[in-house]
């Protein structure tokens, strides 16, 4: 065979190679599976001025930002960073969901759950979107941003804020020698397909040392990681109560517990109540 064939043959593999892979991709998109992207092609994330969220300390209740990430994806400390800012703030509920797909690749993400990569997916189906990444947040339910995007997830945020809620949402500690807590829903207009109540119990802050996979080597700090994640039943429109063991949560290091009542299963929130387990008695 001569040179100039050989050539053309090893271009044919090469090309067919490159096919093969873009229809792998292609079949992760449609299949739902983790589509990411480089930092380099995230512009935001190196905004890191403050964020002005003053404003939004007195609203009626916290408005709900979930981050789905993965200690295992490159592109998703910057957007780890944002949401530990957001931690801090009043008037907000920040959560860290670790979804699982990332865990293949070398680093098995510790806080990493199914259940967490399924809720992405509902989200993607109520969302309208063709496929799920990290990092994403999801705002409220009502809206998804690339996780690193600081300016358009504050802009996502002031927005969510002017919502007033639905339905009242209490959260109280035991206390006074009492055991667990309680969880009390108003009466209100629920959606026809009524109100999912979801209950997180989550951990404060981790710090974990990467050993392989894309961040190998790195320090991760990770805030309001969810370790606990279910749901506690549907509300109609009538005022429901529900008792819960904080108790336990505390035994186990939780440093927080929340509820989040959505229409459907993963439509806009309509309510939400945050408790410090670390400063309630």
């Amino acid at each position: 065979m001569s040179a100039a064939i050989r050539n053309v043959a090893a271009m044919g593999r090469t090309s067919i190679a490159i096919g093969v892979a873009a229809l792998a991709v292609g079949l992760a998109a449609w299949a739902g599976q983790a589509v990411t992207q480089s930092s380099s092609f995230l512009p935001g994330f190196e905004d890191e001025t403050p964020l002005q969220l003053a404003e939004i300390a007195g609203a009626e209740r916290p408005v709900v930002v979930e981050l789905f990430t993965s200690q295992g994806c490159s592109s998703c400390p910057p957007a780890d960073a944002l949401l530990d800012e957001l931690a801090d703030q009043p008037g907000l509920l920040a959560l860290s969901f670790h979804v699982d797909y990332w865990d293949y690749i070398g680093w098995k993400d510790p806080f990493a759950s199914a259940a967490y990569t399924q809720r992405q997916r509902d989200y993607a189906r109520t969302l309208g979107l063709r496929y799920v990444y990290t990092p994403q947040i999801v705002v409220d339910g009502r809206k998804d941003l690339v996780g690193s995007h600081r300016r358009a997830v504050e802009s996502a945020i002031k927005e969510a804020a002017k919502r007033k809620p639905t339905v009242d949402v209490k959260l109280v500690s035991g206390g006074d020698g009492r055991d667990g807590g309680t969880i009390t829903l108003s009466a209100g207009d629920a959606p026809a397909e009524g109100a999912a109540v979801y209950l997180v119990m989550f951990d404060d802050d981790h710090e974990t040392d990467v050993a392989r996979g894309e961040n190998g080597g790195r320090s991760i700090h990770n805030a309001n990681v969810v370790r606990e994640y279910r749901k506690l039943g549907t509300w109609t429109g009538e005022a429901m109560e529900f008792a819960i063991d904080m108790d336990a949560a505390r035994s186990e290091g939780h440093g927080g517990c929340a509820v989040i009542v959505q229409a459907g299963t993963t439509g806009p929130v309509l309510g939400a109540a945050v408790l410090d387990l670390d400063g309630a008695s």
